[in-house]
């Protein structure tokens, strides 16, 4: 992920073995990291059994607040392409019900977002 994608935002893709080295506390018993993604401080972690949205807050970052969503509690999820001028895609995700989505993240053009949703749909259908 270049400099120009995290200033912008952007979220890119971090190795597995990396993830795991940093969240790996975070897991339960035989459950397994598949794909993750950086945004400046915070970190998204799609894994076997649920997504997990890791927001470090505050100026030192020290303080963290973890969300864990069950792929079985997203009712969909939308994905918008990076075009010719666009510099990212986007990804929104809904909870249950809601009619707002719980998630919106950005990634760098550099992300195959295609795999992000090759994923979300073989959990969530």
């Amino acid at each position: 992920m270049g400099l120009l994608d995290k200033l912008m935002g952007n979220a890119g893709e971090v190795a597995a073995e990396e993830l795991k080295k940093n969240y790996g506390h975070l897991l339960i018993d035989s459950e397994e990291i598949e794909m993750g993604f950086v945004l400046f401080r915070d970190v998204f972690i799609f894994t076997t059994r649920r997504l997990i949205l890791i927001d470090k807050q505050g100026f030192t970052g020290k303080k963290i607040e973890i969300k864990s969503m069950p792929y079985k509690s997203i009712s969909r999820f939308s994905l918008e392409t990076a075009g010719t001028f666009d510099l990212d895609a986007e990804l929104k995700i809904w909870i249950s019900s809601e009619n707002l989505p719980s998630v919106s993240k950005k990634f760098s053009k550099a992300v195959d977002i295609y795999k992000v949703q090759r994923l979300l749909a073989s959990k969530t259908c």
